[in-house]
């Protein structure tokens, strides 16, 4: 897991920071917002410090895609490339193993390492 700025501008305190696999923070990398696909507009990204994944996001297709509810899960989707075809393989084969989706995702707020919120659904 990468320790991911959510703000590459807003420094290193903890509320500014979480945790994000490699793939994801490197799809992120400086952004803050995208195009939603939807309406055209610049959404800013999911901000798990702040927001809570339940309302933008829900696994479909068994577990296997995740689908963006609202403009911001749409652009988070877009912009980290959360459902390229090589995730899509890794889900599938955990999947088959009963370890996706994960359990965590189905709370209201979660948290993960000391405390840092754990951006990334994969």
């Amino acid at each position: 897991m990468h320790v991911e700025h959510i703000d590459p501008d807003g420094g290193d305190d903890p509320e500014n920071l979480c945790l994000s696999c490699s793939s994801c923070n490197l799809s992120k990398s400086i952004a803050t917002s995208a195009r939603d696909p939807e309406t055209g507009q610049e959404i800013a990204l999911f901000n798990p410090g702040i927001q809570t994944w339940l309302e933008h996001f829900e696994w479909i297709d068994d577990g296997l895609r995740l689908s963006g509810i609202t403009p911001v899960g749409r652009v988070t989707i877009v912009r980290l490339k959360i459902n390229q075809p090589r995730l899509l393989r890794a889900r599938k084969n955990w999947i088959a193993s009963g370890t996706h989706p994960p359990a965590i995702f189905n709370t209201e707020k979660y948290l993960a390492f000391d405390n840092l919120p754990y951006s990334c659904p994969m």
